[in-house]
């Protein structure tokens, strides 16, 4: 009988095998699923799980590929990631290792707008305290846009037909693309670097979301806050709204009416000035006039014509107020005085000198003072002091008696 042969496997080299195996049939698939476990390592790699009702598969996304997303990916959403299974020999499980993701229903920068939005709003990019006046007529414009497109040829004949005389600085930039974002944001910075600059219009006519997109990164955003010069945005339709919109201190629906919001138009400007050199003329003549017979009107008043005459009559009735002040000052004290000799009356019937005219003394201790009121305490010998009506004397105590 035949010996049977055993081929026996090491760990490693059955995970190899079954790796290679995977890897051999699930080289590129699509799996849908929620992500769960998210974890977003200090190395700038992905590690998260996809998950439905029945399973869960592990998932790494390394920082190449998602340095290239749209969106920022939260947990609970719901995506589609396209990648190659393999088994990850250390923790001998199988995972997807992710090559891209979308989300699966909004796309990615619809989510990646909304994202940004929300946290530029609660950073306070948005707020209206920080939004700058537009100045009424700016000597010197700066446009950052495209130097072919449509949009700068728009800006150019509106504002050349409304106001000819306000001077133009186009810095051109790129508007879609690569590094298109880099190039507007830095160019507002240049501006406000030089600084001879009233207005700035940033922009550029319509297109797709993904044509717009510069004016949706965060980069741009910052440097329209960060702008010393008023900013105006001007991207796309009316219905198109960006980043940008939201962060400038004025929002133009498209670039030419960005360029009728900044100038006013010199026509109508000339007409208003002129209507109101009228108006004020006008009115000063109806001020002149109205003096003139004010003044006419004072050269025939008695006072203009006999001014002695008033001064005579106020001096009359200062002498008579003087006399009536005197009479009825005269009136005053005489019944003052009345009142004060009441007044005395009653004090001197209340005084004790007045009791002392009817025949009473008061006598006093001589030791101490006092006034006495008993005999007993007093000694034959004691020396007294009594007080009469017109005078005082002095007495020796011979005899006490109750």
């Amino acid at each position: 009988m035949k010996k049977e042969t055993r081929h026996i496997y090491k760990v490693s080299e059955l995970a190899r095998e079954a790796r290679m195996l995977l890897e051999g049939a699930f080289s590129a698939v699509w799996v849908e699923g929620e992500i769960s476990n998210l974890l977003l390592h200090s190395s700038g790699h992905m590690y998260f799980s996809l998950k439905d009702e029945a399973a869960v598969l592990s998932c790494a996304m390394f920082r190449p590929v998602n340095q290239q997303l749209k969106f920022a990916p939260k947990e609970g959403m719901q995506v589609l990631c396209l990648g190659r299974v393999s088994i990850y020999d250390k923790q001998g499980k199988y995972q997807l290792y992710v090559q891209a993701m979308e989300p699966n229903g909004a796309g990615a920068l619809q989510i990646a707008f909304e994202q940004l939005k929300e946290k530029l709003q609660k950073e306070g990019l948005f707020d209206k305290a920080h939004k700058k006046p537009i100045p009424f007529l700016p000597q010197r414009i700066g446009i950052v846009t495209s130097p072919t497109g449509a949009a700068i040829r728009d800006i150019l004949n509106i504002l050349r037909r409304r106001f000819p005389n306000v001077e133009i600085i186009l810095n051109p930039v790129r508007v879609q693309g690569d590094g298109a974002s880099a190039e507007i944001a830095n160019a507002i910075k240049e501006f406000n670097e030089y600084g001879k600059i009233d207005v700035l219009i940033v922009g550029r006519g319509g297109g797709s979301i993904e044509d717009l997109w510069a004016f949706n990164e965060e980069i741009v955003a910052r440097a329209i806050y960060d702008s010393k010069i008023p900013v105006v945005s001007a991207v796309g339709h009316e219905i198109d709204f960006t980043i940008a919109d939201f962060v400038a201190d004025m929002r133009a629906p498209t670039p030419s009416a960005a360029a009728e919001l900044v100038v006013p138009e010199k026509k109508e400007m000339a007409s208003t000035l002129e209507t109101n050199s009228t108006r004020l003329a006008n009115g000063l003549l109806n001020r002149l006039n109205a003096l003139k017979e004010k003044l006419n009107r004072l050269k025939t008043s008695y006072v203009l014509r006999q001014p002695l005459n008033l001064v005579l009559q106020l001096k009359q009735r200062i002498d008579d107020l003087g006399n009536d002040l005197a009479v009825r000052m005269g009136h005053v004290l005489e019944l003052s005085m009345g009142d004060f000799k009441t007044l005395i009356g009653r004090l001197e019937a209340l005084s004790p000198l007045a009791i002392l005219g009817r025949g009473y003394s008061i006598t006093f201790n001589k030791v101490d003072g006092k006034i006495i009121k008993n005999a007993a305490p007093l000694k034959c010998g004691d020396r007294v002091e009594t007080r009469v009506c017109k005078g005082k004397f002095i007495s020796i105590v011979d005899k006490i008696t109750d």
